[in-house]
């Protein structure tokens, strides 16, 4: 037992008569050790990348609300009157009446 793990501390498992298959097995564990890692990494890039769209989403749904409260607001018929005021317009005395026009058939 002792001699095994004193002879993997000294690695001697990479220069005996089988050791190709050992590098192989160690290119191997190497390779999915780093697509592990990398894989890691994009899914981390994609977590903030959704975060930040998320984040984005909320302000512009804010703005929305806010232009469309905004517009509410000038669409009303006091603010309406007002703005037409300023430009020496005024509400009629006489309110409208209604023409009725006869066909000749």
């Amino acid at each position: 037992m002792r001699k095994g793990l004193l002879d993997i501390l000294k690695g001697k498992f990479l220069v005996s008569g089988d050791a190709p298959k050992n590098w192989l097995f160690l290119l191997f564990a190497s390779f999915l050790a780093a697509l592990m890692i990398s894989s890691s990494h994009n899914a981390d890039k994609k977590v903030l990348e959704i975060a930040a769209l998320n984040e984005e989403v909320r302000k512009l749904r804010s703005e929305f609300v806010e232009g469309r409260s905004h517009v509410q607001q000038l669409k009303l018929e006091s603010t309406l009157r007002k703005t037409v005021a300023e430009k020496g317009l005024v509400p009629s005395e006489n309110p409208p009446r209604k023409i009725k026009v006869k066909s000749t058939e």
